[in-house]
């Protein structure tokens, strides 16, 4: 089994940076990429950036070139460096594990990440 865990959110304004932490345990080797979510009062999950095992990296359209994401293997820890943040995006954010067959799971308790204009 795989625990990840979400750290790094919190109240920030407009402009500001902030760094999400996601640290696994347990199973790692069956993790074949870790991405991140993120879900806003009243609106369903959506899918913010991801990493591969090749260190290939997907994005939202919507956060490309704000947020980065990269990977410790040492740590067994995956970050999201979000900059430029803006108001809408507040929500809670998740990491998960995505599995041989490329389905998501594992999901964190999720870290809520405030932006105030």
């Amino acid at each position: 089994q795989v625990q990840l865990v979400e750290s790094g959110g919190g109240l920030v304004q407009v402009g500001d940076s902030l760094r999400l932490s996601c640290a696994a345990s347990g199973r790692t080797s069956s993790i074949y990429g870790v991405g991140w979510f993120r879900q806003a009062p009243g609106k369903e999950r959506e899918f913010v950036a991801s990493i591969d095992r090749s260190g290939s990296s997907t994005y939202y359209a919507d956060v490309k070139g704000r947020f980065i994401i990269s990977r410790d293997n040492a740590k067994i820890t995956v970050y999201l460096q979000m900059n430029s943040l803006k108001p809408e995006d507040t929500a809670v954010y998740y990491c998960a594990a995505r599995r041989i067959d490329s389905t998501w799971g594992n999901w964190g308790q999720g870290t809520q990440v405030t932006v105030s204009s």
